[in-house]
């Protein structure tokens, strides 16, 4: 396995990152999610392949996500300070107000049975919540002891930009991380977000990286329950598939050159861009055993230019426009 730091710390963390909304009680988010023992199973076998990086929270599976997470580890008898535990807030009442931060990360921490968290998100910009307030918030968890880093998620440039400068300016602790929807189709943020995320040594740990599955496979459409079942990857990418499908197409004829997977060449494209850890969702053992080899994949100049030459702008997903409804559904897709 290889590491890296995340952003300006010293957390050491994998260069592949367990997205665990695959796990939790189905039904209570996505019917295709992980029960208990094979949560255990697959987060067993990434901590056996030197994976140590591991993303959820509350928002997924009604927190289950946190509590099966925390449970594995606890029965994997691992070390606390071996393992780099990341959640978020936002989809919660009260979304990043400062009574909301500080009663949500209590409430995670007991889910995950640790006393602090290496890394705590802010999954959406809040519009309805003072950006000082925020950061405050944010860093008394820090200063508490209770948050190692902060990171951020999906939202527009100026606006990570500008809770970065407040906190800049104030002393505060500032975003190490940004959680992104990023992948071969859709390459929205490389206008800004990424390179003020480069700009300011943010580190890149993109969700999505490869497009809900659609990267991993030359069918658009394969016979799988969460294919057949998740809504949300729906919206993301049908609507564009036509010419999405083009983009796969490539991804499978390098990957027959090279005598490897498409995942494994999507991955590698991810790393070729700067990434520190995409955040990989896995239902099966094979999923992590495939990104690990993805390591070893390394593609030429000319190699990312063939797989980034037909991409096409997107509509804009993942950063909001304004607040969401309340039961809204926009929780991000991790693999």
């Amino acid at each position: 396995m290889q590491y890296t730091k995340l952003g300006h710390t010293e957390i050491m963390a994998s260069k592949i990152c367990v997205g665990a909304m695959s796990f939790g009680q189905p039904g209570t988010m996505h019917d295709w999610t992980l029960d208990y023992p094979a949560s255990e199973r697959v987060i067993s076998h990434a901590l056996s392949l030197g994976i140590n990086f591991f993303d959820t929270a509350k928002g997924y599976s009604a927190g289950t996500s946190e509590t099966y997470l925390g449970r594995a580890l606890k029965a994997q008898r691992v070390a606390r300070d071996q393992v780099v535990l990341a959640s978020k807030v936002y989809f919660n009442p009260g979304r990043l107000s400062a009574k909301a931060i500080h009663h949500e990360i209590d409430g995670t921490l007991k889910r995950l049975e640790t006393d602090y968290l290496d890394l705590y998100i802010i999954h959406r910009f809040d519009y309805d919540t003072p950006i000082e307030e925020t950061m405050a918030a944010l860093n008394e968890l820090v200063t508490a002891g209770k948050v190692r880093a902060i990171g951020a998620s999906a939202m527009y440039g100026y606006q990570f930009n500008n809770m970065q400068q407040v906190a800049k300016d104030r002393g505060w602790a500032q975003f190490q991380t940004m959680g992104n929807r990023y992948n071969l189709l859709y390459r929205e943020d490389e206008r800004e977000l990424i390179p003020i995320c480069q700009q300011q040594g943010v580190s890149l740990t993109p969700y999505s990286p490869l497009a809900a599955g659609h990267l991993s496979h030359s069918a658009w459409q394969v016979d799988t329950l969460r294919s057949q079942t998740d809504r949300v990857a729906m919206g993301k990418y049908d609507r564009t598939e036509t010419e999405d499908q083009r983009i796969v197409a490539r991804v499978a004829e390098l990957a027959h050159k090279y005598q490897v997977s498409m995942t494994q060449i999507a991955l590698a494209w991810q790393w070729a861009k700067g990434v520190a850890a995409p955040i990989v969702g896995s239902t099966k053992t094979s999923h992590l055993d495939e990104a690990v080899a993805a390591l070893s994949v390394k593609l030429t100049t000319a190699d990312i230019d063939y797989l980034e030459d037909l991409y096409r702008p997107h509509p804009i997903v993942g950063a909001l426009d304004h607040t969401p409804a309340a039961g809204t559904i926009l929780i991000d897709q991790k693999k």
